[in-house]
């Protein structure tokens, strides 16, 4: 009996050793606070108040307001010189709308692939030519077909005098059937060709200068 009630001491002991040890750590070691978990559809961060937190654009200095740009302002003409041709406008024109836009591209190309300076690229107003027939016995007239002319400008500047040759050949070597091409010294007459004329308009505003 006193060796069983000695083994009991004994254990009793070993376990309130291992508790005060526990104990001490626990102690010793800062607790965990777990979050208190909300649900999802609540977000209390939605009414806090950001303070301008991510903006950046008042950290820069303030630029003054850019002047807009006349798009109808007539750019300066490039003169010739003894090497090189002023400004030249390349016209190509025709029925056929497809093979106009084509072609005015294909000048584009190779302009940028010679090394040639392409100043503007624009199309002009699309006149329409009605042709009228007259009948066999009489003498009304009524329109017989309309036809559609679509011209595209390819402008170049400072074109070389001795490219000029070479440039000119292979442009007439691809040039498609039913289309006209020519190549004629930019005016100020070609810079108002490309706005469409409007008489009312222009009667409204003699008016109110009067």
């Amino acid at each position: 009996m006193n060796t069983v009630f000695r083994k009991l001491q004994v254990s009793v002991a070993q376990q309130a050793f291992v508790l005060n040890q526990a104990l001490t750590l626990c102690r010793a070691t800062p607790s965990v606070q777990h979050p208190v978990w909300t649900s999802v559809n609540e977000r209390q961060y939605k009414t806090m108040p950001t303070h301008g937190i991510g903006r950046w654009r008042h950290l820069l200095p303030r630029e003054a307001p850019k002047k807009k740009k006349d798009r109808h302002q007539m750019k300066e003409i490039l003169a010739e010189t003894d090497k090189a041709y002023g400004t030249l406008n390349v016209k190509v024109s025709g029925y056929d709308m497809t093979l106009v836009e084509h072609y005015s591209q294909y000048i584009h190309n190779l302009c940028n692939r010679l090394g040639i300076k392409v100043a503007e690229s624009y199309a002009l107003p699309t006149k329409t030519t009605e042709v009228m027939l007259m009948q066999e016995q009489g003498t009304k007239m009524f329109v017989d077909a309309v036809l559609k002319t679509h011209s595209r400008v390819v402008q170049l500047s400072s074109l070389n005098a001795t490219a000029c040759p070479v440039f000119i050949d292979v442009l007439l070597k691809n040039q498609p059937e039913g289309v006209q091409l020519s190549v004629e010294e930019h005016t100020e007459a070609d810079f108002h060709a490309r706005f469409k004329g409007r008489p009312e308009l222009e009667g409204l505003m003699a008016q109110l200068g009067n």
